[in-house]
């Protein structure tokens, strides 16, 4: 390995890195526009010239220039500092004088540099430029003037997102980025191109003269929008949520974020559940707590807890849950569900419902199979990820299911289990693939576990782990792609139906044949309402969605930048979100609301405090627990073998942009609906680019 001197420091780095990179191991920051770690080296803003030694008398680029053994590096010479203050005014040349109308405002890396290298008058005095507005979609908004042709969102575009809509045309001064032909780009993580822009020229649309970063209270928290468990950071001002950005988790979204998580946020103040409601005479009425909480005591008093039954939805904390399924039990319920897709796991094994391989094992994976998912839509993050390890040229991917664009090159083997079949009995071509592969992966998804024959889809599955040796010494290749955030903290929690208990289609068919009479729905939206009969029906949860419209009492709940919650991602990995702003009204954390209803119910549970909810979820599974090390599942067969029906797997996800029923009542999320889900994709007239 090399070792060069860097202000007089030395340092060792392996062959072939740059000098920025070795200037930050050692803490060194070298200012720059272009460069971005994630991103190909461009080299074209020349922000980051530094002197070196031995070479020619002129300064370097650091993001382009490989080290060498004895090199000598000055970042802060006399020759470095007057070359980037040389390049800050060819910079300042024609960027407008917008700071104070700009969005990027205050967290402006331009801004930033001119403090420290700008000049305080300019030297030019021929007319400035200036740069036609381009229309990216309901999103992006753009002020091209601004653009300093740093060509990160080019690159962005082309090797994460997958989606080449952006580049440059013309050349020298007249260069301009654009997308060709005006029309949306392409991606469900467009909005991270407002956060790689280095200047104001990529603003968030939605987000467009709201707030300043300085006013804002900033939140990390935890994004339930699908199952990847996205680390975010939640601004808001006052009790208003402004904006959402993504925070760094190398393990599970890196730094990107999908648009859904990110721009689905204006729901949070529509369609609000904010105080409780009572059905009287056919008609929901406002009512209090101590009124909302007798009518359901009035109606536990009548019937038995045979006849009692709970469904969780989507985007429910563990803690929430745990509490729940504790007072029915109570109760004497042993039907409970959290699964509102009906999906089918083997539910004495967690290994077959986790993502055994970790999000970050797909960097390692070498061969990977996708059976019935569109990982694109129902986790644009995770998928983003499989594209960065097929540009890396070492890994195989094959799919099974929908023929759909996911950004990267797979072999298309089928669309329906008869496919899958072929790869366990070894006919497939791609199963020699999978068996030649020192580290293979199999992804299964909703489209293929919520099928009437979703336990045969399961014992096959299964078969192809043990055929191809999916599962060895240090590397579990079985994973499942989950598109809840609730779903494997409900499975671990054991909210699944008891001895005796019904699941999702029993609870539903008792409540349509009169067999249950009381149905607790916990933030539950996306079950068929019309088939719970005449049960009463009590809907805790944050909107008025499709479980409020049929509930007999609304108890109004908070959505989750209102409350600290635990949550387990597709792989099993336990996370928090953290409370951003307060419940709108007399909307009440959820555990809180049940445990209050247990001392009305005469069930009193012994929890009082989060700290103690969260003791409780540790002594059901160890998951929960902090301190306390996971014990390895065993792996074993699982499913039942049995009669597979021939129909081709179909990803649950039809409208990535509307899944929930915060997404639902988004204006933004609407928008993306029309534009990218009905295909209107061209500038409407009169929009602001």
């Amino acid at each position: 390995m090399p070792k060069l001197t860097i202000d007089g420091i030395e340092v060792e780095v392996p062959a072939g890195t740059t000098i920025l990179q070795a200037a930050e191991q050692i803490g060194i920051e070298i200012p720059r526009f272009c460069y971005h770690e994630r991103l190909s080296i461009a080299g074209n803003c020349r922000m980051c010239l530094v002197e070196v030694q031995p070479g020619p008398p002129k300064p370097a680029a650091s993001c382009a220039m490989p080290v060498a053994e004895g090199m000598t590096v000055k970042t802060n010479s006399p020759m470095a500092v007057k070359a980037r203050k040389g390049v800050m005014e060819f910079l300042l040349i024609n960027h407008p004088l917008d700071c104070p109308i700009c969005d990027q405002g205050g967290e402006c890396d331009l801004q930033d540099q001119a403090v420290a290298f700008g000049y305080d008058r300019s030297r030019y005095t021929e007319q400035k430029r200036a740069v036609q507005d381009k229309y990216m979609g309901p999103l992006v908004a753009t002020e091209m003037t601004r653009c300093i042709q740093c060509t990160r969102c080019v690159r962005f575009a082309q090797e994460v997102a997958g989606a080449p809509d952006l580049g440059g045309v013309n050349r020298g001064e007249h260069m301009e980025i654009t997308t060709y032909v005006e029309k949306a780009i392409g991606s469900e993580l467009s909005g991270n191109l407002v956060d790689l822009c280095p200047v104001g020229a990529l603003t968030s649309k939605p987000y467009a003269f709201n707030a300043r970063p300085w006013e804002l209270k900033k939140t990390e928290s935890i994004d339930v929008f699908d199952a990847v468990g996205s680390n975010i950071r939640v601004d808001a001002r006052g009790n208003e949520v402004l904006r959402v950005l993504p925070r760094l988790n190398e393990d599970v979204n890196e730094e990107w974020l999908g648009d859904k998580s990110r721009h689905a946020i204006d729901g949070l103040r529509r369609q609000r559940l904010d105080t409780p409601y009572v059905r009287k005479d056919g008609k929901l009425v406002p009512a209090s707590w101590q009124e909302a909480f007798a009518a359901i005591a009035a109606k536990v008093k009548t019937t038995s807890g045979a006849k009692m039954a709970a469904v969780a939805g989507d985007m429910a904390d563990a803690e929430s849950m745990v509490l729940l399924k504790d007072l029915l039990t109570a109760l004497g319920s042993r039907s409970f569900d959290c699964r509102q897709d009906g999906a089918v796991f083997d539910l004495s094994n967690r290994l077959s419902w986790q993502f055994n391989s970790g999000i970050a094992g797909i960097d390692e994976a070498d061969a990977i199979l996708i059976v019935g998912s569109n990982p694109r839509w129902e986790a644009p993050v995770l998928n983003a990820r499989l594209r960065k390890r097929y540009l890396t040229g070492k890994a195989k991917f094959a799919v099974i299911g929908e023929a759909t664009d996911l950004t990267y090159k797979v072999d298309h083997l089928g669309t329906g289990p008869d496919a899958l079949k072929a790869v366990a009995d070894g006919s497939s071509p791609f199963a020699a693939v999978l068996k030649a592969a020192q580290k293979p992966m199999i992804i299964l998804g909703m489209g293929a576990l919520t099928r009437k024959d979703s336990a045969a889809i399961l014992a096959l599955a299964s078969q192809v782990v043990d055929s191809c040796g999916l599962v060895k010494d240090g590397w579990n290749g079985f994973n499942v792609l989950h598109t809840a955030a609730a779903r494997v903290g409900g499975l671990e929690l054991g909210f699944v139906p008891g001895a005796n208990g019904r699941d999702l289609d029993g609870i539903l068919s008792g409540a349509e044949k009169g067999e249950l009479d009381f149905v607790y729905l916990l933030g539950a939206d996306e079950i068929d309402t019309k088939r719970l009969g005449k049960a009463f029906v009590v809907y805790q949860g944050s909107h008025g969605d499709a479980g409020a419209m049929r509930a007999d009492v609304i108890l109004p709940g908070a959505a989750y930048t209102e409350k600290s919650g635990t949550y387990l991602n597709t792989e099993g990995r336990m996370q928090r979100t953290a409370r951003a702003v307060f419940p709108l009204g007399e909307a009440k954390e959820d555990w809180t609301i049940i445990r209050a209803l247990s001392e009305v119910l005469g069930h009193t549970l012994p929890q009082n405090t989060l700290v103690q909810v969260r003791d409780r979820l540790a002594a059901v599974s160890p998951v929960f627990d902090e301190d306390t090390a996971v014990p390895a599942g065993k792996w074993g067969a699982f499913g039942v073998a049995g009669a597979i029906d021939a129909a081709a797997f179909e990803s649950p996800v039809k409208n990535y942009y509307m899944t929930d029923p915060i997404s639902r009542a988004s204006r933004t999320m609407a928008e993306c609906t029309e534009v990218y889900v009905n295909g209107n994709q061209k500038r409407k007239t009169g929009t602001h680019g």
